[in-house]
């Protein structure tokens, strides 16, 4: 990843957070073989939690670049018929999971941010021979969706990535259904970070520095209208990260991830 000089200038820093995120998710897509700072590929979709059935049910080439951080469909809430976004689709693995859960009645639809994963992700979802789902080029800070379109939103490791994760949380609650639902893996954190961190591009797209601690996530996604709002798992995440740095700084801020329901008023 290019090192990404800091800046005070929100506008400026918003726009340096995007593409250094986009960057470090392009090498993901590209050269999924790598060794990054989060774990990522199939391995890691078995450390947080998803079954071998699901996982034999995807392409390789939508698992090899897997990046999320908890098992999002351990609140059950994707059923045949219902119609899902996934927001930051990534390689297509929860979104090609997500459409086989829904079946032919139901759709799937993928957004993401990053031209090589959408791409990626297409592909992927011709090679699972899926005609239920569709990826779109967009962010999580505005949804390329209708009002009240879908019937459940899930993501997975995506909103810490996101500068103003208000107006994320706002944006689903306007794209579901009444009454619709949220399952949410994401990073949080047990202590706050500088805002000196806070300012440096390039740690976003590490994953922590982006991050809230739990309480106050859990308070955007109740102001953005949500109820019933529930933390189902935890993981230590980043104990698998082969870098020792990221290690130590998950340590020191008590970085570890969760997964969330809530429902739309």
């Amino acid at each position: 990843m290019a090192i990404v000089l800091p800046t005070k200038d929100k506008a400026e820093l918003r726009k340096r957070i995007l593409a250094s995120v986009q960057q470090m998710y392009a090498e993901v897509a590209s050269f999924p073989s790598r060794v990054f700072h989060f774990p990522t590929g199939r391995k890691a979709c078995e450390y947080v939690g998803y079954p071998q059935s699901e996982l034999d049910s995807i392409p390789a080439t939508a698992l090899e670049s897997f990046a999320g951080v908890g098992y999002p469909f351990v609140a059950e809430v994707v059923r045949p018929g219902k119609t899902v976004l996934d927001v930051g689709s990534g390689s297509g693995t929860d979104l090609i999971n997500a459409a086989l859960k829904v079946g032919p009645e139901g759709k799937a639809y993928g957004v993401d941010l990053t031209e090589e994963m959408i791409s990626k992700a297409r592909e992927n979802v011709k090679k699972a021979g899926l005609e239920n789902t569709e990826v779109l080029t967009g962010n999580a800070e505005a949804l390329p969706l209708e009002d009240s379109s879908v019937d459940v939103v899930t993501s997975n490791g995506v909103i810490n990535l996101v500068p103003d994760k208000r107006v994320a949380y706002r944006e689903i609650h306007r794209v579901l259904k009444p009454g619709g639902e949220i399952q949410i893996s994401d990073i949080v954190l047990a202590k706050e970070i500088s805002e000196k961190s806070k300012a440096n591009p390039q740690l976003w797209a590490e994953c922590i520095v982006g991050a809230l601690p739990e309480e106050s996530y859990l308070e955007v996604i109740r102001e953005a209208g949500f109820e019933d709002v529930k933390v189902l798992s935890r993981i230590d995440y980043f104990d698998k990260s082969d870098s020792e740095s990221t290690k130590k700084a998950a340590t020191q801020f008590g970085a570890s991830s969760i997964t969330v329901y809530a429902r739309r008023k």
